[in-house]
């Protein structure tokens, strides 16, 4: 454990002035408070508070948030008072430290509506003092380094809200070297194979191809020495989680990824930081679509930095940051740069943020979120987010998170401008809504009069706002005809059951879910933001979990006219469980697509065609034939395996197809019929732990098989 001197002489490092006689107090009284105290891995209690300390004295922080570090846990765990602590340490301590415990107790992996709740409050708490979020993640930090000692089912519960939670909060705070370390341990918990598999290749790597890092740092150097521009080079390979969410977003094998090395150059001013661009793009090729100027438009949490990605060595795409040291200083500890020290002063940083500011620009927009569920979907999408900056045909800057579209640009400019959207350009060229915006593009968004919002805005918008102001329109102009739609709904679900939905059991389920009558019940059921489970349950709980007889596949569609019939397209073949619309054919009945199958373009201009449609709530038969692309290895027994896995999964193949046959793999496409997108799921999820499989994958094309399928 770290001596109440050597914690006082990190302090002193960065700030000569600090105030030793506060913080021994706070040491001893710690300690004697935490007396006779354990952790599991048999050390004295007190290890933890200290380290926690040691932790946020790297960041160069005050003297306060050192001493809450060490007096965080008191008032959870021992028999110190709020009132104690304010009398020998000072109110704004006290304040600090009861802050710290109450965020504790906060559970935010819990039941959505409860979850939204805690998110209020720590979104209140980083409100009045952001400090507090500081000492919690070194909290956490600490906890995650220490997580061997925990029992397995806890390490998982504790790694899953620090992958969900703390690991996302501590990057959109500016603290990326935090959330990258916090990520890894938490990758260590939740995969061990996958990442002790990431690190056996890292070392195949290095012993087939050298010390790569140090060859292209050399390569650097010389090139700016050349250029006489003064800058420190630091290349590092990326961490092992970083690196399995590239190999999962882009679908390829660690053998295929090429940028797994990131570069850091430092320098002295702003201007040589677009001069050692230069030098970078003179000497490499640069990566088209991989550039991104953060000095020019600074993040919200004051990050500044130039990125680029350049093909190096043999091919090797390598990732570059430029920075000067004063943008290093922020990117290193991002808001937390506004309390740091440096010489015993508070650093006169000109990139550092107002924490105030940024709490403000963070919450701002869902503020008026009224809805728990609504509030909690906009934090993690405006919270979680990395950020893409567009252009208005002023020239003004819109900021998005990362895959936002022109529906999201057209609701962050003014509500009244989203609801009137009816499409837009980037760059001059017409295209559709869900076009996802890339850094740099300039957008005009094209509005009309008596233009409304449309249910499926929801799965094309992404933030927060957007979404919840279409939900606010949505309830205001078709709340009749939701209504209607969702009093069918409620008498199907109830029926389901052996019960009717008389006006008394849907006053109940409202006032049960805490909805303001059974009108606004309705209506929340009839534009899908209430399942029908949900409202069944809220009144007869005991009768959910009975599964009652099967849906007729013939019935399997709401929102149908009467004598219409229905098909699945086979372009994407969707599955009851996913959301549905479905396009018109005069005499053909309705084919019914996925809400994001990208046939639906070609009817984007034709709206009288689209049905909005909903499954039945209830058991599905497995009936729903779905294709999925299987690579596998080319050994005797193999394709019986795996055939054998499907079937235990009650899935029955009802076609086969060989699409490549190579001597060591062949890929084929099997079709499967299933109940839901859950059923669906659980066998992708047991065909890729089957150690044979290299890849499975669901197609969303049109395919012979697909197409015979259908047919059938």
């Amino acid at each position: 454990m770290i001596s109440a001197d050597d914690l006082i002489a990190l302090v002193r490092n960065y700030n000569p002035k600090t105030n030793e006689a506060l913080i021994h107090a706070a040491y001893d009284y710690g300690r004697e408070m935490h007396e006779g105290q354990f952790r599991r891995s048999g050390e004295p209690y007190f290890t933890h508070p200290v380290a926690v300390a040691a932790i946020l004295t790297e960041q160069r922080l005050d003297d306060a948030t050192i001493v809450t570090a060490l007096l965080h846990d008191t008032i959870e765990d021992t028999k110190s008072t709020f009132k104690q602590i304010s009398e020998r340490f000072g109110n704004e301590i006290a304040v600090l430290v009861d802050g710290v415990t109450k965020l504790t107790n906060l559970q935010l992996n819990s039941t959505e509506t409860k979850q939204a709740e805690n998110f209020r409050k720590l979104f209140m708490a980083m409100s009045r003092d952001l400090r507090v979020i500081l000492v919690k993640l070194a909290d956490r930090l600490h906890n995650m380094r220490t997580i061997k000692a925990m029992r397995p089912e806890k390490q998982v519960q504790k790694a899953r809200e620090t992958m969900d939670i703390y690991a996302p909060l501590a990057g959109r705070m500016g603290m990326q070297w935090m959330r990258d370390e916090l990520e890894d341990l938490a990758f260590r918990v939740l995969n061990p194979d996958g990442r002790a598999s990431i690190i056996r290749r890292f070392i195949t790597l290095q012993r087939e191809t050298g010390d790569v890092i140090q060859k292209i740092t050399g390569d650097m150097r010389l090139e700016l020495d050349r250029a006489g521009i003064e800058a420190e080079v630091f290349g590092r390979a990326k961490k092992p989680y970083s690196i399995w969410r590239k190999m999962q977003e882009k679908e390829m094998g660690f053998s295929r990824l090429s940028d797994i090395y990131g570069f850091r150059i430092i320098t002295d001013t702003e201007a040589d930081c677009y001069g050692v661009l230069g030098v970078i793009h003179q000497r490499w090729r640069a990566v088209p679509g991989r550039f991104k100027d953060y000095i020019s438009q600074p993040k919200s949490n004051g990050y500044r930095s130039i990125h680029t990605t350049v093909s190096g060595r043999d091919g090797k795409r390598v990732e570059v940051q430029i920075r000067t040291r004063q943008m290093h200083d922020v990117a290193e500890t991002g808001v937390a740069a506004h309390w740091s020290y440096r010489d015993g002063v508070r650093s006169e940083n000109p990139f550092a943020v107002d924490p105030a500011k940024w709490i403000s620009s963070l919450t701002e927009q869902f503020q008026d979120d009224e809805d728990h569920e609504d509030f909690l979907e906009a934090v993690k999408l405006e919270m979680y987010s990395d950020q893409v900056f567009c252009f208005t045909p002023k020239g003004d800057v819109i900021k998005l998170p990362r895959g936002g579209t022109p529906l999201d640009f057209a609701y962050a400019i003014h509500t009244r401008i989203g609801n009137a959207c009816v499409g837009a350009k980037v760059d001059g060229l017409r295209v559709p809504l869900w076009t996802r915006l890339k850094n740099g593009q300039s957008v005009d968004i094209i509005t009309a009069d008596g233009q409304a919002p449309q249910a499926t805005w929801l799965d094309i918008a992404i933030t927060g706002k957007a979404k919840t102001s279409i939900r606010r329109a949505l309830r205001e102009q078709d709340r009749e005809r939701f209504v209607r739609l969702g009093r069918e709904l409620a008498r199907a679900a109830f029926e389901h059951v052996g019960r009717k939905a008389k006006d008394k059991v849907l006053e109940t389920a409202a006032r049960n879910l805490r909805l303001d009558g059974a009108e606004t019940l309705l209506a929340r059921l009839g534009s899908a933001e209430l399942t029908t489970r949900a409202v069944v349950e809220a009144v007869y709980p005991d009768l959910v979990t009975e599964e009652g007889d099967e849906i007729d596949t013939k019935r399997a569609v709401i929102g149908l006219e009467k004598g219409q019939s229905f098909r699945r397209a086979p372009c994407c073949q969707p599955l009851p469980g996913e959301r549905i619309v479905g396009i018109t054919f005069r005499g053909q009945g309705v084919v019914v697509h996925t809400i994001d199958c990208e046939t639906l373009a070609d009817y984007e201009d034709q709206p009288e065609r689209w049905l909005d449609l909903h499954w039945s709530e209830g058991k599905h038969p497995a009936a729903y034939a779905v294709t999925l692309e299987v690579t596998m290895s080319n050994d005797a027994g193999v394709l019986g395996r795996v055939c054998t896995l499907i079937g235990g999964h009650k899935a029955n193949i009802s076609d086969l197809e060989f699409i490549d046959r190579k001597p060591d793999f062949y890929r084929l496409h099997v079709n499967v019929e299933l109940r839901d997108a859950e059923h669906l799921h659980s066998l992708i999820t047991a065909l890729e732990a089957e150690s044979d499989v290299a890849a499975v994958a669901r197609m969303r094309e049109v395919t012979p098989i697909a197409a015979r399928a259908e047919a059938n």
